[in-house]
């Protein structure tokens, strides 16, 4: 739908206000993503004697001076705990993604994703202060429904405020602030702050600012237009385009001329993706993409992390690589389809994973690792903004809610495929190889979504993509 780009422009002063705004919740998405690392980084410790476990072992602090594992004595028979808070709090991310993101499409992108910042907030200060290790849990549980929310739907909301002609750097650039808290993580947990409640509460702290949405925080007009509240979202197009020296007099007449199109629409919902023939087919072959990529990209990025032994390396060296791939990402949308991109990135992706297996351990290895790595969050960087692009809005949260959600569990298997290294060491890389090259052919069966605006209702999504032959079988099969 070009409607709103032609009445409010592809960028003006409105649009980068909204953009800051949201680029302001990724870092503490970022923060909180990663900052189990640091809440509960391995440890040694002593016992009395010749024990390998007591009540009051000895932690040795040189690295840390407290962190969750010290606090709860997560060690010996306890040691399964530290690995089950971080499950939880990805469970809480995994249904948060997709809970949030069917609730901004029923109920708009404005209340949910306030409602997420608020419980990031006040989850993530009350997480400092807890003093057992179930409430902290239970808490970061909770804190990582908001996290999944927060991801799923700000994207979509600025996607959906930018026009066609500058979106791909708008794609790119929500993802800076993610790289970039990456770094700073490895600044703040290790060269800073080594306690981990003071590592929480400054991340938490940090995410306060985000309270401004409830004032400033706008809804989506095109989401307003999709569920035909009319003159909500003539009022804030009328507002924007004064804002940004846009023609104000004829917004509600083209607003008007276009719904005459519109008339008896099918309704959005969930169930949508799965009854439509080809929005069940875009959407089933998009999130097996998302699942593969994910766990691909966070099994490279562990896998780099055993070849290294440090965790400031691993965090320093995946931040750099992931910054280069999102300004690497803005030339590639502009002059390559989005389906070429993905599928040469997950082709070399493969081809250094697969030289891996035969090469010794050193610097190289680590070399390749990276180029993987880089192809990997080439490809998230792609894969989001194809995702929005290939779903209409009445259900594109619910879509991009439904792919992160499939992102999260591909990244809670990768440690799993890890764990076989010590007994098979080619093994791992040739897991890892083999599932790009999946990704890869099954792109071919998506449609090409550059260069097309973004639609709006569940008729245009169902037709996107087919040929004319296609469309007059469904023609000739509805009559």
């Amino acid at each position: 739908m070009e409607l709103v780009s032609d009445l409010i422009g592809d960028l003006g002063k409105y649009q980068i206000w909204i953009s800051f705004l949201i680029l302001l919740n990724k870092f503490g998405a970022g923060f909180h993503l990663m900052a189990f690392v640091y809440l509960a980084p391995p440890v040694k410790y002593s016992c009395p004697g010749k024990a390998v476990c007591c009540d009051n072992p000895i932690y040795n602090k040189e690295n840390f001076t407290r962190t969750i594992v010290m606090e709860f004595n997560l060690i010996c028979d306890r040691a399964w705990l530290r690995d089950l808070s971080n499950i939880l709090f990805q469970v809480g991310v995994i249904i948060g993604c997709l809970v949030c993101g069917i609730l901004s499409d029923r109920f708009g992108r404005k209340p949910i994703l306030i409602a997420c910042v608020i419980i990031e907030v006040l989850t993530g200060l009350m997480t400092s202060f807890l003093p057992d290790y179930w409430s902290f849990t239970i808490i970061r549980m909770i804190l990582g429904f908001s996290i999944g929310g927060i991801l799923a739907i700000g994207y979509v909301l600025m996607i959906e405020y930018i026009g066609l002609n500058i979106r791909h750097v708008a794609a790119a650039l929500f993802h800076v602030p993610f790289t970039v808290a990456h770094l700073l993580l490895a600044l703040l947990g290790y060269w800073i702050i080594k306690d981990y409640v003071y590592f929480q509460l400054g991340i938490s702290l940090s995410t306060a600012i985000l309270l401004l949405y409830i004032c400033f925080l706008p809804e989506s007009p095109r989401w307003l237009i999709a569920v035909n509240k009319t003159n909500d979202a003539i009022k804030l197009l009328e507002k924007i385009a004064k804002i940004n020296n846009r023609p104000v007099d004829l917004v509600r007449h083209r607003i008007d001329l276009y719904l005459l199109t519109q008339r008896n629409q099918t309704p959005g919902s969930f169930k949508n993706l799965f009854t439509e023939s080809n929005l069940r087919k875009n959407i089933l072959i998009m999130i097996f993409m998302w699942l593969i990529h994910s766990y691909s990209f966070y099994g490279v990025s562990q896998y780099i992390f055993y070849l290294t032994g440090n965790v400031n390396i691993n965090v320093l060296v995946s931040g750099l690589v992931c910054l280069l791939a999102t300004l690497l990402a803005i030339p590639l949308l502009k002059f390559f389809k989005r389906k070429i991109i993905i599928m040469a990135a997950c082709l070399i992706c493969s081809l250094c994973l697969l030289i891996i297996t035969f090469v010794p351990d050193g610097y190289g290895l680590v070399a390749l690792g990276c180029i993987g790595l880089l192809c990997d969050f080439t490809t998230f960087v792609v894969i989001y903004l194809y995702c929005c692009e290939m779903f209409p809005t009445i259900v594109r949260n619910t879509a991009l809610g439904l792919s992160l959600m499939m992102a999260r569990i591909g990244a809670a298997t990768a440690p799993l495929v890890l764990e076989i290294r010590p007994h098979c060491k080619w093994c791992v890389s040739i897991v890892f190889c083999c599932f790009p090259l999946i990704a890869a052919l099954m792109c071919v069966f998506l449609p090409e979504t550059k260069d097309h605006d973004l639609m709006t209702t569940i008729e245009e999504g169902e037709a996107f993509g087919k040929t004319p032959r296609q469309l007059s079988s469904d023609n000739a099969t509805t009559t």
